[in-house]
């Protein structure tokens, strides 16, 4: 089962992509994690991305796409994947069919954690209060400036897999358990 998970920062993606790799046995694929594993590998692309991403470019379409096909291609996404992180643009949701359409796969769903931004903000401005910021997205002005990046790059996508059939939204507001029930219910249909 080949999966993505999409929302705005704080919704609960992280959590979700975690707790459905563990039930299903899905190997949770976060573009940041795979573009420093690559880097910290000293291959000739690592060292590329080393140098992309010292000179402070963004990692083209071509170079992320030729990483996720690798990292899919490993034994640990046999039974499917959950990517978190990408795509970004509906260009990387095309190119990301046709390298899935290459290997014989495809993404059955989309799942979108849909969240109150107003109550997310004050979520984490009190989680933030309350541990002491631990983590960047942990003050409102940055999180604000986080979800205006999400609305304006990444929720173009979700028409794109809409018009496809596999989106499906989800009350991201509800306690984390029945957040996942309802995940489950969709992954077994």
């Amino acid at each position: 089962m080949d999966l993505i998970i999409f929302g705005p920062p704080g919704a609960g993606k992280g959590t979700q992509a975690q707790l459905i790799q563990e039930r299903y046995q899905l190997k949770k694929l976060s573009t940041g994690d795979m573009l420093r594993g690559e880097v910290s590998s000293g291959t000739p692309l690592g060292m590329k991305l080393e140098e992309i991403i010292a000179s402070g470019q963004l990692v083209s379409d071509d170079i992320i796409i030729e990483i996720i096909a690798n990292c899919i291609s490993e034994p640990e996404c046999q039974k499917g994947f959950i990517l978190d992180g990408f795509p970004r643009t509906v260009v990387q949701a095309k190119a990301l069919d046709e390298m899935l359409g290459h290997m014989g796969r495809k993404i059955q769903y989309v799942l979108v954690l849909e969240v109150d931004e107003e109550i997310l903000i004050d979520r984490i401005t009190s989680r933030a209060a309350e541990a002491g910021a631990t983590r960047d997205d942990d003050n409102a002005e940055t999180l604000k400036q986080r979800l205006t990046v999400y609305h304006e790059q990444t929720e173009p996508v979700l028409p794109y897999f809409e018009n496809k059939g596999v989106l499906r939204k989800i009350d991201g507001m509800r306690p984390i358990n029945e957040v996942t029930a309802e995940i489950e219910v969709i992954l077994k249909n």
